[in-house]
């Protein structure tokens, strides 16, 4: 089965950061040569893939939208649905961008006895992307605090109130749990709608598969494998890492380096997968398009530059042609001189 190509890949990196790391001389190389390979190649792969989508041109004006156009002054115009100006553009971006606007609308089609179908809303899609992918954010943002030297203000705001609740010692983050909830829960979507399963591929089910395991081993890391989990070690070599003066001060633990050998796979797979859609949302046609084609003409920059063939100039160039093959023409040939 597709996912378990996806377990079996994730389990192999795992025996390999957790086996490697604990050979002499490696701890280095999982813990510094690997993040700035991952680093660079992400990098590089995302402003690659942003700049060859920036310099594609846009043949068709195809701006998706589901509601009423600009049109006669009497006729209500939805401005988000289908927006017009540019202010209207940017505000339905945003809103898609930051509350997933188009997934809050999910519906689901049942046939009933009859035959008769039903729409029914279905948000729990848009559940669980919310969850997903804020939670990623805020883990994101929070690990910036091992990076820095001083954490920033707003960096450490945001540590304290994701653990706020003080669950367990050391405090539980709740962002761990939704990223590891929501990551488990987009899978199991994959697998419980026969739908959607039948439309996964292997390259669906590995990242989810992936980011739950750093997720896992993020919390396994924090709450249950602290023997040999040095923070002061991890932090300094951190800020080495960014001051480019890497430093690895006795034992980590080999969790550490599965943690590590995990996001930095993630890191390089990321420009190579659909989990581009985060570059590529702004440079989307279907969003980031005015819906103005009743009142600008959208010309297609791929069109070669061909001056007008009238009919008239066309006969002139094919009537002698067209009269052996016996199609009528409007102006006949010149008689023919004896």
């Amino acid at each position: 089965m597709k996912y378990a190509f996806s377990f079996l890949a994730v389990i192999v990196l795992i025996l390999i950061a957790g086996v490697g790391s604990q050979i002499a001389g490696m701890p280095y190389f999982f813990g510094v040569f690997v993040p700035y390979v991952a680093i660079a190649i992400f990098l590089g792969g995302f402003v690659y893939r942003v700049v060859q989508w920036a310099k594609s041109p846009v043949p068709f004006s195809i701006q998706t939208t589901c509601g009423q156009g600009k049109s006669l002054e009497f006729i209500k115009h939805n401005r988000l649905e289908a927006p017009d100006t540019t202010a209207e553009v940017v505000a339905r971006m945003l809103l898609e961008i930051f509350t997933f606007r188009s997934l809050f609308r999910n519906t689901k089609s049942e046939i009933h006895e009859g035959p008769r179908i039903t729409y029914e809303s279905s948000k729990w899609l848009w559940l669980f992307g919310i969850i997903f992918h804020y939670s990623f954010l805020i883990v994101v943002i929070r690990h910036m605090r091992l990076f820095l030297n001083p954490v920033p203000e707003v960096v450490a705001f945001l540590d304290w109130a994701d653990s706020m609740f003080e669950i367990g010692v050391p405090s539980m983050y709740m962002t761990t749990a939704g990223l590891i909830a929501g990551a488990a829960l987009l899978f199991s979507r994959r697998l419980v709608n026969r739908h959607v399963r039948y439309i996964s591929l292997v390259n669906d089910y590995f990242p989810l598969v992936l980011i739950f395991a750093i997720g896992v081993t993020g919390a396994l890391m924090r709450h249950f494998l602290r023997d040999g989990i040095d923070i002061v070690a991890i932090k300094q070599l951190a800020v080495g890492l960014v001051t480019f003066s890497p430093v690895i001060n006795g034992e980590i633990g080999a969790i550490f380096y599965i943690h590590v050998f995990l996001v930095a796979t993630l890191l390089v797979y990321f420009p190579f997968s659909k989990l581009m859609h985060l570059g590529g949302v702004f440079l989307s046609p279907t969003r980031n398009m005015k819906n103005n084609s009743r009142a600008v003409r959208h010309i297609n920059p791929w069109n070669p530059d061909i001056k007008p063939h009238s009919y008239a100039g066309y006969e002139d160039e094919f009537r002698e042609f067209m009269v052996d093959a016996g199609i009528p023409v409007e102006k006949e040939l010149p008689a023919q001189k004896d």
